[in-house]
């Protein structure tokens, strides 16, 4: 059997968790798959101690991901920190230049400085991989990429945040004003730490940014996007929209 690719994990919030989860508990299938173990290695957050729900004692531990990007025995880097600056930068940019493989979820990363990344990673004879930066578990990016290679694409366009399809649908539904569907959506989890990358149209922007580059064969242009977030949307303005026989929502 092949030799184990060895992965390098940095970031341990939900994201990062449900990597750990998925290699640990799918790990027989995933080999029978690929044709060789897939392991992580080291991992890398900024609080040690906090209590995660997955089982951290097997990996080798770093507080730096600048160092974790270098560490000999990690051949992908996986960053799932969040941020287009400081350390994910720092740290994809390390990975590129030590020789690893990157595999990112990071959109605002990639909104801000995809192309400079992939460049650097395409000139190392590197790759770098991002499926769930855009829609998740929803393989979009591969459909464009391969699935739709030979096809002419003249307009992406769709929901692109959850958190404000929940406050439009929940206003239109129960009559609410965005105020307290935006307190509700906060206390269940569902909106950022700074909210207004959802509510803002700033999370819509950075997946736009890249479905477009992709499918247009462009580079990655965030500063081309035109944001408009949901802020704005009165419990009237639902209403006179219902009335018409139409409904708002927030499309990139």
């Amino acid at each position: 059997m092949a030799a184990p690719l060895r992965l390098g994990l940095a970031g341990l919030g939900t994201v990062g968790i449900g990597v750990v989860k998925i290699v640990q508990q799918h790990a027989d299938l995933i080999t029978r798959r690929t044709g060789r173990p897939v392991v992580i290695t080291a991992v890398c957050a900024r609080d040690r101690s906090k209590t995660r729900d997955a089982d951290l004692s097997a990996y080798a531990w770093e507080t730096d991901p600048v160092a974790l990007a270098q560490r000999d025995d990690v051949d992908v880097f996986i960053e799932v920190m969040g941020g287009h600056e400081g350390a994910a930068k720092a740290a994809t940019e390390a990975a590129i230049a030590a020789g690893k493989d990157v595999v990112t979820a990071n959109k605002a990363l990639l909104a801000h400085h995809g192309q400079q990344l992939a460049e650097a990673a395409e000139a190392a004879g590197r790759v770098i991989r991002f499926e769930a930066a855009v829609a998740g578990g929803i393989p979009v990016i591969k459909a464009l990429t391969e699935g739709l290679a030979a096809n002419r694409i003249k307009r992406v366009m769709g929901v692109m945040n959850g958190s404000c399809n929940y406050i439009l649908t929940r206003m239109q539904s129960e009559g609410l004003p965005y105020e307290a569907v935006f307190e509700e959506a906060r206390q269940l989890g569902y909106l950022e730490a700074d909210p207004n990358l959802d509510v803002g149209g700033i999370d819509a922007g950075h997946k736009l940014s890249l479905l477009a580059a992709i499918a247009f064969g462009t580079k990655v242009n965030f500063d081309a996007v035109e944001l408009e977030g949901i802020g704005a949307v009165s419990i009237d303005d639902i209403r006179h929209a219902d009335q018409m026989g139409y409904r708002i929502k927030l499309l990139g």
